[in-house]
């Protein structure tokens, strides 16, 4: 069995993070591990301002000083919510395996309107978006599926006889196994969306690329050691060439739309498998938390 992780509960995040101020300072220990600099220039040589807590001032940008506090260039930037309470609703959405809605969110925490909670959420998953990507290496699953549902599932007068991937969106993905993911939303399933996305994620120097018998993955043999299951003749597994860990990346996220969120727009899923992928990336990391306040 896999070693449990153990992540921040309730009463650790409350001892942690008992007022405003706290909050402040481990977003700045995080933001600036190594001494506060500049957002603008990125100068080290910055000055306290002493009669306002967690503001400091740059002198390098402007004659009379750029003036800026602890939360500039971050998504708690510029709204009346309090930070203690974007980091309240950070640790419940990263402790949820399944996510968690905004309307459990706005429940949960006596928002003012739903919107707050969405717009809370919306910007948090932007942040959770993986901005030092490395290509995958070792053996690596790709798989493709839609999101949506099936036309066997709608009522008689819903139906789109046979054209149900009309109202479906694609998702590819590549992982790692005992690694990480990508996945990434695309407007059209093609052979040239696949093929591009699989170049721009998967290193040539895999050991292995492993596949289903999907014929827009035929035309990758020359340039990776690839390798395929035939999932309509019932060979799930040859040997090492599978697709199960991706398999079960997908059931994780689809379980999450279907059972938490019931219905996400094309507009906004990219956010939601952003999400997603961050959890499974860091199901390793004890400290979750931290690393999504870095990316925040």
């Amino acid at each position: 069995m896999a070693k449990r992780i153990h992540q921040m509960t309730i009463g650790e995040w409350e001892r942690a993070f008992p007022s405003d101020d706290a909050c402040k300072a481990y977003l700045a220990r995080n933001r600036w591990p190594t001494g506060v600099s500049c957002p603008r220039c990125g100068a080290v040589g910055v000055y306290v301002l002493k009669a306002r807590p967690f503001h400091w001032q740059c002198k390098e940008c402007s004659v009379h000083g750029y003036r800026f506090s602890v939360l500039v260039g971050t998504v708690f930037e510029n709204t009346n919510i309090k930070l203690r309470e974007w980091f309240r609703v950070i640790h419940r959405m990263l402790v949820s395996k399944k996510g968690v809605s905004a309307h459990q969110i706005y429940r949960e925490m006596g928002f003012g309107s739903y919107e707050t909670a969405l717009y809370m959420t919306h910007r948090i998953r932007a942040a959770l978006v993986d901005k030092n990507f490395r290509k995958l290496i070792g053996i690596v699953e790709v798989d493709e599926t839609f999101i949506g549902g099936d036309d066997r599932n709608c009522h008689a007068d819903k139906k789109l006889h046979g054209k149900w991937r009309q109202n479906s969106f694609a998702v590819v993905g590549a992982v790692e196994r005992n690694g990480s993911c990508v996945a990434r939303c695309l407007d059209r399933m093609t052979k040239e969306a696949l093929q591009s996305f699989v170049r721009e994620t998967v290193s040539t120097n895999v050991s292995l690329l492993a596949t289903d018998e999907y014929p827009a993955y035929r035309s990758l043999q020359g340039e990776y050691n690839h390798g395929h299951a035939h999932h309509a003749a019932n060979r799930y597994v040859v040997g090492a060439v599978h697709t199960n860990t991706i398999e079960g990346f997908w059931s994780i996220l689809k379980r999450g739309l279907m059972g938490t969120f019931h219905k996400v727009s094309r507009k906004y899923l990219p956010l939601y498998v952003a999400e997603f992928q961050f959890r499974y990336n860091n199901r390793l990391n004890a400290d979750i938390f931290a690393e999504a306040i870095r990316g925040c």
